[in-house]
């Protein structure tokens, strides 16, 4: 490590060491709303009873990431039999749905907070045979720790955007040894293998996205399909809407001519459905919410403007009984979101100008007629609206959905290949 790399580590270990109580602090007020971000605090900081050694260890920060793990542990139980895992999570929604794919003999716990001690500590009490990090979760610390334990670390379903390599490369003293440290990246697209090569990992192979190989719930499809039949109304969903999309999509949805579709409504994060819902009145829409809901809607609910979909793990529900979707993240430059899980329960897309995160998956749905782009929100809702509604519309939305079919399924087979990636860097 060169000297200004050593200073860099430094500093940023010094400000994490500062920010520690504010770090907790925010995860009690989290805790408020979702309990389980106050569960095992000490984790957070690497406190654990030691471990059995020897577990593959597979870390995924948030609900989006262990999905396409689950895809990913599925295929190394049927290569090992006898793997045991260690999962960890940064966040409540993670941490749930990763809870679901334990079995015997594996274990569970929050990723430390990536101060110098907090790292060491994990890795010395749970002593796994090799690290897992999903997506894009490489840190200083981290990689720093397992370089010095002799730990190799697979960056698997790995994507970089060309905003985030800008800025790594701005911290390049910091993040360029921590990219070093990588024994393996396994990229989702070409374009993700370059600029994982410019920020320093070493070895990176293609594998595809292990978010095509995601099996939607069966159950959840047909319920979502059920409630749609019953409902004898358009749906548009707005899936995964982040902070600042609402209010202007709102405003974008009480421009349309009556009689308008039924929006549902599903914020990204748990802890904003209150003050999504809170907006949906403000904007002067009537509003039922999901969690008030059973195995199906009360009767009165389908003349309502507005459904909020308040709960987690079930958006192929949500596909299912949609028409159409927008695409949440999309309209306000955050990024966009996975529009893979929408393609395979056969639900359009319309996007926005903003994805980023998932620039070659947004050109190939839109390359296979699963998608449509437009260049903002409001041309976003009409557009929606429109592909909504029966014929003539609908029969340019039944089209698009039998591409979405067939372009989810054309691209499946990630997990095999990210499975043997993973299971080479650790043999070598």
């Amino acid at each position: 490590m060169t000297p200004g790399a050593a200073a860099a580590r430094a500093a940023y270990s010094t400000l994490l060491r500062l920010a520690t109580p504010l770090y907790l602090a925010r995860l009690w007020w989290r805790g408020a709303r979702e309990p389980l971000y106050r569960a095992a605090l000490a984790e957070r900081l690497g406190f654990v009873a030691p471990q059995p050694p020897g577990r593959l260890w597979i870390h995924a920060v948030s609900l989006g990431e262990t999905r396409a793990a689950a895809a990913l542990i599925e295929a190394l139980r049927l290569a090992r039999p006898e793997l045991k895992l260690l999962l960890t999570h940064g966040t409540a929604t993670g941490r749930a749905a990763g809870a679901a794919l334990l079995r015997e003999g594996d274990a569970q716990c929050w990723l430390p907070y990536d101060t110098p001690g907090a790292v060491r500590r994990f890795l010395d009490r749970h002593r796994p045979a090799a690290g897992v990090l999903m997506e894009t979760e490489v840190w200083p610390n981290l990689a720093r720790a397992a370089a010095v334990h002799g730990l190799p670390l697979v960056l698997a379903n790995a994507r970089l955007s060309e905003r985030s390599l800008r800025k790594g490369l701005r911290l390049a003293a910091l993040m360029r040894p921590a990219a070093a440290a990588i024994t393996r990246a396994l990229a989702q697209t070409e374009d993700d293998a370059v600029r994982l090569r410019a920020i320093g990992v070493r070895d990176v192979v293609v594998t595809g996205n292990l978010k095509y190989d995601m099996t939607p719930a069966p159950a959840l499809l047909e319920r979502g399909r059920a409630w749609r039949r019953a409902l004898g109304r358009p749906v548009v969903l707005a899936a995964s809407t982040r902070e600042g999309e609402e209010t202007p999509l709102l405003a974008a949805w009480g421009a349309l001519p009556a009689p308008r579709p039924l929006l549902l409504l599903v914020p990204r994060h748990p802890q904003r459905f209150d003050a999504v819902a809170a907006l949906a009145a403000q904007a002067g829409f009537t509003t039922a919410r999901r969690s008030a809901f059973g195995d199906m809607p009360p009767v009165d609910a389908a003349a309502l403007d507005v459904w909020l979909g308040d709960s987690m793990g079930e958006m192929p529900l949500y596909f299912a009984l949609a028409d159409v979707a927008l695409l949440g993240g999309s309209f306000a430059p955050l990024g966009g979101q996975n529009l893979i899980e929408a393609a395979a329960c056969g639900c359009p897309v319309v996007m926005g100008p903003h994805t980023f995160n998932f620039a070659q998956a947004s050109e190939l749905a839109l390359a296979a007629g699963a998608a449509e782009r437009v260049v903002g929100v409001e041309a976003g809702v009409r557009r929606a609206a429109a592909l909504a509604w029966p014929e003539p519309a609908g029969s340019a939305r039944a089209v698009m959905a039998r591409h979405a079919l067939d372009f989810a399924a054309a691209h499946r087979g990630a997990a095999l290949r990210v499975a043997r990636g993973v299971l080479a860097a650790v043999a070598d």
